[in-house]
């Protein structure tokens, strides 16, 4: 392919919403294999960098091992209902502390199962790594990648695979957190990677791919090095003003999570779409609308494709998919393993619409 760019994938979080992120995914490789002339092709082959937050990173493991994106679409469907088919009784047992709302055992037995002893250092993983996570004692964001020749790789060799997918999505108040030896004699404690900057790992996994200090250090530019992140899924907020005006301390305790996440996720999309000329650029506000007009450098930093699917009834119908006010909430739910099927169905009839051969470098 004569000088070929370093390809990275970013996978969002998003709970059972990932199942809408498999839908692109294979259109994507479907497109590859054609184009590449291999139908044995895996994206682990394709990329050179795989990465995501929460459900994203059980993607990207999943993918990073060899599997495809089909056979992990059918584990999806198969352990939805084991993950997040039950949720605690509150009301049954007032008195008992439950520490989060679903038991993370039936999380742990099926990553177990696919995901065997594996360990970060291991040659089992056929392609470059991250797994965003979120270290809880210390309030630091930790992407945790395979590259023998990472600052932290002789600590980090040794952790098992789906114990660090465990922790990425350890969801506060889903799922209890993570500890993980990481070294010096010293345990941490490791919540989802959504509860940070990135639950959106693009511009994470652009950071790590490019500075210094990480072992990467790939040349930007437009010809070196093209990314495509996938999401899960996405809506537009607006609440009533009069109720959030009245809401007391509880209210907003509850809000804040979402709102410095909304941020987070904004914040990503623009700075991408600033250092590059993306052919898939989104709207960020009604101000600035899609930066097709700006460039943070002299020339794009990078190739930048976005995926994405709003959760909303304009585009649900356009996509064929007419739901009521209380569908649609649910569909919007991170926790509702009931709607993996049409989440896995959305993402593949947005992928039709929107992934073109072109993006894809």
């Amino acid at each position: 392919m004569g000088n070929k760019p370093k390809r990275i994938l970013a996978l969002d979080g998003g709970g059972i919403r990932g199942a809408l992120t498999l839908g692109f995914l294979e259109r994507a490789e479907e497109i590859l294999k054609k184009r590449e002339g291999n139908p044995n092709l895996l994206l682990c082959d394709y990329f050179d960098l795989i990465g995501g937050t929460s459900t994203g990173a059980i993607i990207a493991a999943g993918l990073s091992i060899g599997m495809t994106a089909s056979e992990i679409k059918d584990l999806y469907l198969t352990i939805g209902d084991k993950i997040f088919g039950k949720k605690r009784n509150w009301l049954l047992n007032p008195f008992k502390r439950y520490k989060a709302e679903f038991d993370f055992k039936p999380l742990e037995e099926e990553l177990e199962k696919v995901f065997g002893d594996i360990t970060i250092g291991s040659n089992e993983i056929k392609t470059g790594l991250c797994i965003v996570t979120k270290r809880a004692d210390t309030l630091s964001t930790w992407p945790i990648i395979n590259h023998p020749k990472g600052k932290y790789f002789n600590y980090n060799k040794g952790m098992l695979l789906r114990q660090v997918v465990r922790a990425s999505a350890a969801a506060p108040s889903y799922f209890i957190p993570q500890k993980i030896d990481v070294g010096h004699r010293e345990i941490g404690t490791f919540i989802d990677g959504g509860v940070s900057l990135a639950n959106n790992p693009a511009l994470q996994l652009f950071l790590v791919a490019t500075l210094s200090e990480f072992p990467f250090r790939w040349k930007t530019g437009e010809d070196n090095l093209s990314l495509l992140s996938v999401g899960t899924g996405t809506y537009t907020k607006k609440y009533d003003a009069d109720k959030i005006a009245k809401k007391g301390l509880l209210g907003w305790a509850q809000m804040v999570p979402e709102l410095f996440m909304e941020d987070a996720n904004y914040l990503n999309q623009t700075i991408l779409q600033y250092l590059s000329n993306s052919p898939t650029p989104r709207v960020i506000d009604s101000e600035i609308l899609d930066l097709k007009n700006d460039l943070a450098t002299e020339k794009p930093a990078l190739h930048y494709v976005r995926y994405n699917v709003m959760l909303d009834n304009d585009e649900l119908n356009d996509l064929g998919f007419g739901l009521n006010g209380n569908e649609l909430e649910s569909l919007r739910e991170m926790s509702e393993s009931k709607n993996k099927e049409i989440l896995y169905k959305i993402g593949s009839k947005a992928a039709i619409r929107d992934v073109k051969p072109e993006h894809i470098k």
